[in-house]
């Protein structure tokens, strides 16, 4: 019987940019963004296999995360903002920072089984919540409401590894724009400093090149923010779930033969691709292992290259559709 998880905080930090580096600014939202104002926030979990001792991680890992981290945040101000919703619409939604705005940072240590975490065969799902940072909570101030965006915790797993886990409100930007932070923060984190990852040119663009008021109003009608403040509830992690997690590995010889399998049954495809036989051969396996229910596949796609004219690579928010 496998034992109960214990989670044991080591350190509660608050990480802002460097002093003096971040004016206070906003980042106004767009129809894009406001399509996910009231879906739930978006978790994401990295483990990193490394046999360090706890007194490694608290001495060394734990102020490289925080300084880093720092450092990142001057470049990409929203994430260590709040999101700001009138419920009256005197305004727009937008992203605001102003200087003092902080990340939360938790270090932890877990006792779970690392070597089980990364596994590739079924696990529970219950097992990860314990490694997810929660966003704070909403904040009413005058005629508006604060949300904080963006969260992080860093679980040690002693002699093993460990993991860093994030939480983020969709409205922030979508999995493009976090990517681009996660390897500023990479980047930054490996050389101690933000030269090479400003040699780049991998900055994040904030300008607002989308501009159709008529889409805005459309969309933001459509979330009624106007019962915000009453409707929006901050998600939690929590089990049971009886839902486990794995991991399926389609190997190369394996894509080939559905690659064939297709090609022989359409050859006028001119083209299939790894990810489209891959996509299709997983639903199919789900759609036969639900008896005769109706399925429906669907995926966004980044819409950056795709508008007349596309918008830069690096454009920040959401961009999918």
């Amino acid at each position: 019987m496998d034992s109960l998880p214990i989670l044991t905080v080591l350190e509660e930090s608050k990480v802002s940019p460097p002093p003096a580096t971040v004016a206070n600014r906003s980042l106004p939202l767009t129809f894009f963004d406001f399509l996910w104002l009231t879906t739930p926030p978006i978790n994401t979990l990295f483990f990193y296999e490394l046999p360090i001792t706890k007194t490694h991680f608290t001495e060394t890992i734990t102020p490289s995360l925080k300084n880093s981290l720092s450092i990142t945040l001057q470049h990409f101000f929203p994430f260590v903002g709040n999101l700001i919703i009138y419920p009256s619409r005197a305004q727009n939604p937008e992203i605001r920072y102003v200087e003092g705005d902080s990340v939360e940072v938790t270090f932890a240590e877990c006792n779970l089984d690392f070597n089980d975490l990364i596994g590739n065969h079924p696990r529970e799902c219950d097992k990860f919540y314990h490694l997810i940072p929660l966003l704070r909570r909403t904040a009413e101030v005058s005629d508006f409401i604060s949300i904080p965006v963006f969260s992080v915790q860093v679980t040690l797993f002693p002699n093993s590894g460990f993991s860093i886990g994030m939480t983020n409100h969709h409205s922030l930007g979508d999995a493009s724009t976090r990517f681009c932070f996660l390897k500023a923060w990479t980047s930054i984190a490996q050389s101690g400093t933000d030269e090479f990852f400003l040699a780049n040119g991998s900055m994040p663009v904030y300008d607002r090149v989308l501009k159709y008021p008529k889409l805005d109003e459309s969309y933001l009608k459509s979330q009624k923010v106007e019962t915000f403040d009453n409707e929006y509830q901050l998600a939690s992690l929590s089990g049971p779930t009886d839902k486990v997690r794995a991991t399926f590995i389609l190997k190369r010889s394996v894509i080939n033969r559905l690659k064939e399998l297709v090609s022989n049954q359409l050859p006028t495809l001119a083209y299939v691709s790894s990810f489209t036989v891959a996509c299709g051969y997983i639903w199919s396996c789900i759609a036969e292992s639900r008896n005769d229910e109706l399925e429906v596949f669907g995926f966004t796609i980044d819409c950056r290259a795709r508008l007349d004219p596309p918008i830069p690579a690096a454009y920040f928010g959401n961009c999918v559709t």
